[in-house]
């Protein structure tokens, strides 16, 4: 099923435990398709979890999640997502385009179209001068743009990007957030984008805002600051917990 009608995921009662303790705990929430979605809150808030979960990646998931219209880890949606993790998935051993064309063989790209699929997320994360590099003489964050690239090989529907931009310096974590909209903007993709820095907030389109593996609200910067009368959304974040406290306390 592809009704565009729909959310790009769709989440209702969902649940991850883990050790005999929640993870995630009922989470209600939707992805709007053709936004950039971010996923705020603190280390340890479940954001990874709930970015495995959408992936088809996490055990133990309880409730419904709908990706795409289909069920989340559903063999249909292999090739429509594009999963970056926060550990670089690149091959130390390989040149930068090595790695790509490997890993857009493994997506199924064919081979008459991968040097140029490989060429375009080079440019979108400017490593073109880096192509010819082995991965294992590149800096970190240039090995994490690596695996951005890699995300991005096949022109996915859905983007699911777990910090990408940590480590990063101020001008390029800027270039990435503007090519993140032109992929909402120009090819219609998803983009769901967690982040603990709350500065990157402001450049999402709506927000999710996470602690202790639960939603504490959603919706645009501008609709957040709004409802909490707060100049900022690290203000809103915080007035959000204090709030969520005291209906907690007894």
């Amino acid at each position: 099923m592809n009704d565009t009608s729909r959310p790009a995921v769709l989440a209702h009662r969902l649940g991850v435990v883990r050790g005999g303790a929640p993870v995630l705990k009922e989470l209600e929430f939707s992805v709007p398709r053709g936004t950039v979605t971010g996923l705020l809150g603190p280390s340890g808030c479940g954001k990874t979890t709930l970015m495995r979960a959408v992936v088809g990646a996490q055990a133990r998931v309880t409730g419904r999640l709908e990706v795409l219209g289909e069920r989340a880890g559903s063999a249909a949606l292999r090739h429509r997502l594009g999963y970056l993790t926060q550990a670089p998935s690149v091959y130390l051993d390989l040149t930068t385009t090595q790695n790509l064309d490997y890993w857009a063989a493994v997506l199924g790209v064919g081979r008459a179209d991968r040097s140029e699929h490989v060429r375009s997320v080079l440019a979108d994360v400017d490593l073109t001068e880096h192509a010819g590099a082995l991965a294992g003489r590149l800096s970190s964050g240039q090995r994490a743009r690596v695996s951005l690239a890699v995300a991005l090989l096949g022109a996915p529907e859905l983007l699911v990007l777990d910090e990408p931009t940590v480590g990063l310096d101020p001008v390029l974590r800027r270039s990435l957030w503007d090519l993140f909209h032109r992929l909402a903007a120009e090819r219609g993709a998803t983009l769901l984008i967690s982040s603990h820095v709350m500065d990157e907030a402001d450049r999402c389109d709506r927000l999710m805002l996470m602690r202790e593996g639960r939603v504490l609200a959603e919706g645009t910067p501008g609709e957040l600051r709004a409802r909490t009368g707060t100049d900022s959304v690290e203000h809103a974040f915080l007035h959000l917990v204090e709030a969520d406290r005291r209906a907690r306390t007894p």
